[in-house]
C-alpha cells in the first residue's frame, strides 16, 4: 500500500504549453521525490500588445510518500 500527496504549481514558459509543463515538472522533482503524476487543471496565456507572452498552466502534481 502507499500513500501520495498532491501539491498545486503554477508554471510559466515563452515557448509554449509543453514547454511550461516540462519545466514545472522537472522542477517540482528537484524538490518532491517520488514525483508519479500531474493534473493540468488550467492553461492560460500572457498578452502584451496583442501578442502572446508567456503561456501558464496550473498543475496537481502528485507524489508518493516515503514509508
Amino acid at each position: 500500500m502507499s500513500v501520495a500527496r498532491v501539491t498545486e504549481i503554477s508554471a510559466t514558459s515563452t515557448q509554449s504549453f509543453d514547454d511550461a509543463v516540462k519545466q514545472g515538472i522537472e522542477r517540482a522533482s528537484k524538490t518532491l521525490r517520488n514525483v508519479e503524476s500531474a493534473w493540468i487543471k488550467d492553461s492560460n496565456v500572457e498578452v502584451e500588445g496583442g501578442s502572446v507572452k508567456a503561456y501558464r498552466v496550473n498543475m496537481a502534481v502528485t507524489f508518493v510518500l516515503d514509508d
